[in-house]
């Protein structure tokens, strides 16, 4: 079963990528998937500093968040554009969960061999596809495996009922398939490795 970390990198109330986020989490529950959703503003973090961290160490709120990306297998990142980029919220994250600590195997190790789905909603026409761009680079960079398949919803001020739901039903239909999707791209390589094991396990057995 997959074990997916699902958020949005923005924390204003009301926010259209918060809104899409819920479809893609339904999406991937119903593939089978747990799925653990959480508010960045649940989180509040300093802007990175290096000289904070050497003087005070990284953040509590920083650790919490890199055991969450630990505990993982995939992300389910909702990423709203500011000004054709990322916004700061999600790269201070990344900046901060990305910091060493004392008992980390390996550098980066709660980014690697992690799965990542990205979706984006704005009221442009483009509908975050810039940011998203920016953000995959980063993310391939720091070892995450980003899904070819993304979401775009542009003319977000216009694409939700009063309830929060997007009103049309082959856009909220994707964004569901993108959540079953990442489910089904991580249960799948799950299944490889234990095949892979298998095989090693037999061929020692053989030995």
């Amino acid at each position: 079963m997959a074990n997916i970390l699902a958020f949005s990198g923005s924390t204003r109330e009301g926010s259209f990528n918060k809104k899409i986020l819920k479809s893609a989490v339904t999406g991937a529950k119903d593939s089978g998937a747990e799925v653990t959703l959480i508010e960045l503003s649940d989180f509040d973090l300093p802007l990175y500093d290096g000289d904070l961290e050497h003087l005070q160490g990284v953040p509590k709120n920083a650790l919490k968040l890199k055991e969450l990306f630990l505990a993982n297998d995939g992300l389910l990142l909702a990423l709203p554009e500011y000004n054709s980029s990322m916004s700061g919220v999600f790269k201070n994250v990344i900046d901060w969960v990305s910091r060493p600590t004392d008992d980390e195997d390996a550098p980066l190790s709660c980014f690697k061999n992690k799965t990542a789905a990205l979706m984006s909603a704005s009221p442009g026409h483009l509908g975050g596809a810039r940011g998203l761009v920016h953000a995959k680079s980063m993310l391939e960079n720091i070892h995450v495996q980003v899904l070819a398949k993304h979401v775009c919803v542009a003319q977000a001020d216009k694409a939700f009922n009063d309830e929060g739901v997007i009103k049309d039903e082959t856009t909220r239909l994707s964004i569901e398939q993108l959540g079953f999707y990442l489910a089904h791209i991580i249960d799948e390589d799950d299944d490889k490795d234990k095949t892979h094991h298998r095989e090693v396990s037999m061929t020692i057995q053989r030995c």
